[in-house]
């Protein structure tokens, strides 16, 4: 089953909802319209050998899942399928009368604070990422192992660039000579002191080089000056620079443009969304029900308009982490939800399914 064949066989979908920032009531004049839903496989397809779990159009903003990974999923409490199974009514544009077996209050657990609050720290990490890239932004041109190099100088050490520019050399004229039982730290040797007919490599064989080469040096030679790769430094550098570079290439522009026009710094998107799924999380706990449609619009909206610093923000979040842990301790709901009761009702939705 392909997403195109689903939306050819309709009499295949159980459920099929508008779904993100239009359910939510947090949508804007610019919002896309997002959809998610639910289908089961032809009775062929299941008794073959080729069986799909979910399908999506190549945006990914209209997904399905299969009934059983859509019931597999409701057992481990996962956000967005309960946050489906519990769409307002104006936002449903069809249901298979079979859902109506599925009863939302049967899968609410304490595992919803796990996942809701879960699925609420990572926005938080998306979020402070991002902040941190637009606050250490890196270079156009990617630092040299050279950059991380240090020559010990009188009682201390300087940077091996600033070095070599004082003695008016270049690193393609020095040599480098491992010394022993010091990790990345080696003996240099200009070119100057080695007897003709020898010549050194260079400390790097070019801009582009991933570490320090070693020359061949002959015995009785003095070394010039004692240097140090700090290359766990740089090892760290060049994998944060990859990711910049890969984040800027593939960054929503006009989602990048809003971050930077409300002038906090952080991806106020994300942490909007932190606060509605923390305040779900709290409302499973004191209601026993999924709201999805947004009632706190205004407040989740200003934090999108970047009206809170983000500082404020984690203050705001560690209390809220702390009393909604207080509202599940003393709440009445299961430990987790029943699994033989997601079993038997895959079992019977597909038995009626397919006898019709």
């Amino acid at each position: 089953m392909k997403y195109d064949q689903l939306r050819k066989h309709k009499e295949y979908i159980l459920l099929d909802c508008i779904s993100g920032s239009k359910a939510y009531n947090l949508n804007l004049p610019n919002s896309d319209t997002d959809k998610k839903g639910v289908f089961i496989l032809p009775k062929r397809d299941f008794y073959g050998f080729e069986v799909t779990d979910q399908v999506a159009n190549i945006t990914n903003d209209e997904v399905y899942f299969e009934i059983r990974r859509f019931l597999e999923l409701l057992t481990k409490n996962n956000p967005n399928i309960l946050e489906l199974l519990n769409t307002p009514k104006e936002f449903v544009l069809s249901r298979h009368p079979l859902m109506d077996l599925i009863k939302p209050e049967d899968f609410l657990s304490k595992l919803c604070f796990d996942t809701f609050a879960g699925y609420a720290l990572t926005q938080i990490k998306k979020a402070r990422g991002l902040n941190k890239k637009i606050n250490k932004p890196f270079e156009d041109k990617r630092k040299s192992v050279l950059d991380f190099c240090y020559a010990v100088y009188k009682n201390g050490s300087v940077p091996l660039i600033e070095w070599l520019k004082d003695k008016n050399i270049s690193q393609a004229d020095c040599g480098l000579v491992n010394l022993d039982h010091f990790r990345n730290v080696y003996l240099l040797y200009h070119q100057s002191q080695i007897p003709e007919g020898n010549k050194v490599k260079g400390i790097v064989s070019g801009y582009d080089a991933d570490d320090v080469q070693l020359s061949s040096i002959p015995k009785g030679v003095d070394p010039f000056a004692i240097i140090n790769f700090n290359k766990d430094s740089y090892s760290i550098y060049c994998r944060e620079y990859r990711e910049y570079k890969q984040w800027e290439e593939q960054r929503n522009e006009v989602r990048y443009a809003s971050t930077l026009s409300h002038g906090k710094n952080y991806d106020a998107k994300n942490m909007m969304h932190t606060f509605r799924l923390l305040n779900m999380a709290e409302e499973i706990a004191t209601y026993k029900k999924v709201i999805v449609y947004r009632e706190d619009r205004d407040f989740l909206l200003k934090i999108r308009s970047g009206e809170f610093e983000f500082n404020q923000l984690m203050e705001m979040v560690e209390e809220k982490i702390e009393h909604i842990k207080n509202v599940y301790a003393i709440s009445n709901l299961p430990e987790k939800p029943d699994i033989r009761l997601a079993e038997s009702l895959v079992i019977r939705i597909r038995e009626e399914f397919y006898l019709q």
